[in-house]
């Protein structure tokens, strides 16, 4: 086989303009990474998508970006372009070893974000985005978040201390026309967790599922139950579509979008001395 064509990473990127999916759900696959998308409830006023998606997938690591515009989704469209002009240079990053891949990936995204050309094309759009990128390597998952869009680890042995989300939802910052990165002092969050042996799912989602009707999504519990508690007998596409078809039932009119992957962990984790020590 072609080592290049083994090298190659798939793709997938989505505006949500181009493909509302009103009273539609949409399910997708790049490679192992599943993407969901539902453009919201017709009958409750849903008539537009601001949501975007963007994801590589390479047999060594996965990159993924969630968005969640505001006014229009030409934030959307510029953060996803901007990404993709950037797919050379990340790809040579992403290949590093995982002892500086994510430093390198954050100094990289960071510098241009921060970039006067960048900056000059966000004063030319209408509106602003949350943006949230995560990229899993080896068994260790970073994150970058701008906004309110959430990424959730899952995994049996952080379900038993309650434990779900990586990051916190902060509003009042977006990347567009408002810009986090335009301040003198750029506000983001960003982080790295080491990846529990066994199972894990990673789910980024958009706030459309979260505040629907009864907010059911809004706590964890219920995201861990419908989307990993019967991981052995129900597939991620099912799971995605009935989290998304839940949304539909509570007459969301905000746009949902889910994207999610599993990664099964062979290494050992972390554990506190006196566990490690114990007959």
């Amino acid at each position: 086989m072609n080592m290049n064509i083994m090298d190659k990473p798939q793709q997938f990127s989505w505006v949500g303009n181009k493909e509302m999916c009103i009273d539609q759900i949409k399910i997708d696959q790049c490679s192992n990474v599943i993407i969901g998308r539902y453009g919201g409830n017709k009958t409750a006023g849903a008539k537009k998508n601001e949501d975007g998606a963007l994801v590589w997938a390479h047999n060594d690591w996965e990159l993924a970006m969630i968005l969640d515009a505001h006014y229009s989704a030409e934030s959307t469209a510029l953060l996803v372009q901007t990404m993709q002009n950037e797919f050379s240079n990340l790809k040579v990053l992403l290949d590093e070893p995982i002892e500086t891949v994510f430093k390198s990936v954050e100094r990289h995204i960071l510098s241009v974000f921060q970039s006067e050309s960048f900056q000059q094309s966000c004063q030319r759009i209408k509106g602003e985005t949350a943006c949230l990128i995560c990229v899993r390597k080896a068994n260790y998952l970073w994150w970058l978040s701008v906004g309110d869009c959430l990424v959730y680890l899952l995994h049996d042995e952080l379900h038993k201390l309650g434990q779900y989300t990586l990051n916190q939802r902060n509003f009042y910052e977006w990347v567009g026309f408002i810009n986090t990165f335009s301040l003198p002092v750029p506000c983001y969050s960003s982080g790295v967790r080491e990846l529990r042996t066994g199972h894990s799912r990673i789910v980024m989602v958009t706030d459309g599922l979260l505040e629907c009707g009864e907010q059911y999504y809004e706590k964890p519990f219920n995201l861990y139950t419908d989307l990993y508690a019967n991981k052995e007998n129900i597939q991620l596409t099912e799971c995605i579509e009935k989290a998304l078809q839940h949304v539909h039932q509570q007459h969301g009119r905000d746009s949902a979008t889910i994207i999610s992957w599993d990664y099964i962990n062979s290494l050992p984790s972390t554990y506190p001395s006196d566990q490690i020590f114990q007959k």
